[in-house]
């Protein structure tokens, strides 16, 4: 019979053990006292008991059945594609690592899928979400020590084509800043809103390539967003008149430079005035924003959770927009923990 052979834990001298034994100690430690393949000893046994091992296994190997590592290298291959790496097998886990930063996107459909079918998982970051160099992605292992190797064939079938994970490194970007309104353009009060878009883009690496400080002429403002994207930049924002008020143009100035609008406005608060457009030419489309003065005052908005995605050249749908008004409410909690936290993590 193919699997694992039970045998007491006093008889087990000389035999090699098939899985790892995991030793806790409260505060201290919680690791593997043995390891899998390690010969047992007499005076293992003490330890072995201490532990609540009466019994050990010896792994009988065959075709049908497949062991919890290597059950968890297969379920790590459905899992991963560029830029990743596998941690070392440990306690019958392997973890997905990534090896550059970018924004990690999950196909939840196979996720589901594979999970739903019993004695095996796959638990991954939320899809969307910025990712560091040696950031866990994702854990795979099997829940009994062996399994059917028909089982895993059936998740592979489910896995096939691209993998369930995707690492979409940061792109260097130039990005120009468009700070719009009379009151700062007639130096009525300081331009506060453009060193915060420069915080945020040169946190993922990106270079401010270009600033300009217009007045509300939707026609001054449609012709600078032209200029700096025949100057070579990667992508504009625009700050302030976003909103429903008669004196605001920003909405008209960048539907009048040609480009394809996404949406304006999104179920996210705060962000609701939201504008995102793409121009499109010959090389490349161009993300056009326009940035409610919320982004200027409040910790976390709707640009912190469009931001990584268009850094990471990810194109932003409508239904990618609206699918974030679940979860997409920020409590505006005293102390911020984005991203560790619920805000725009809807699925």
């Amino acid at each position: 019979m193919s699997g694992v052979k039970q045998i007491k834990t006093e008889d087990a001298v000389g035999h090699v053990l098939c899985h790892d034994i995991t030793q806790i100690v409260k505060g201290v430690t919680k690791d593997a006292a043995f390891r899998k393949g390690h010969v047992v000893r007499e005076e293992d046994i003490p330890l072995l008991l201490s532990l609540g091992k009466d019994h050990l296994y010896i792994w009988e190997a065959g075709e049908n059945m497949v062991h919890e590592d290597d059950a968890a290298g297969i379920l790590y291959a459905l899992c991963a594609g560029e830029h990743m790496r596998p941690s070392d097998v440990k306690e019958g886990k392997i973890e997905v690592i990534a090896d550059c930063d970018g924004v990690v996107l999950v196909d939840t459909q196979k996720l589901r899928r594979i999970n739903a079918a019993g004695e095996m998982m796959i638990a991954t970051r939320h899809s969307g979400m910025p990712v560091k160099r040696g950031d866990k992605l994702a854990g795979t292992r099997i829940i009994p020590m062996v399994i059917q190797r028909e089982k895993l064939e059936e998740a592979q079938g489910v896995g096939a084509g691209l993998p369930i994970l995707t690492l979409n490194p940061f792109t260097l970007k130039k990005v120009s800043i468009i700070a719009t309104g009379n009151e700062i353009f007639y130096n009525r009060i300081p331009d506060t809103f453009t060193p915060v878009i420069e915080e945020k883009v040169t946190e993922f690496g990106a270079a401010v390539f270009e600033k300009a400080v217009l007045g509300d002429e939707p026609q001054a403002i449609t012709a600078r967003i032209l200029e700096t994207i025949s100057h070579g930049a990667d992508m504009v924002v625009c700050t302030g008149g976003m909103s429903v008020d008669p004196d605001d143009k920003t909405p008209l100035a960048i539907k009048r430079t040609g480009a394809e609008i996404v949406s304006y406005g999104a179920p996210v608060l705060p962000g609701a005035m939201f504008m995102l457009a793409y121009f499109i030419n010959s090389e490349k489309n161009i993300p056009v924003l326009g940035l409610p003065g919320c982004v200027m005052y409040a910790k976390r908005t709707i640009f912190d959770l469009v931001l990584p995605r268009i850094m990471a050249g990810i194109p932003i749908s409508s239904q990618d927009l609206a699918g974030l008004g679940h979860g997409g409410l920020c409590l505006s909690c005293d102390v911020c923990t984005y991203p560790n936290c619920g805000f725009g993590k809807g699925q």
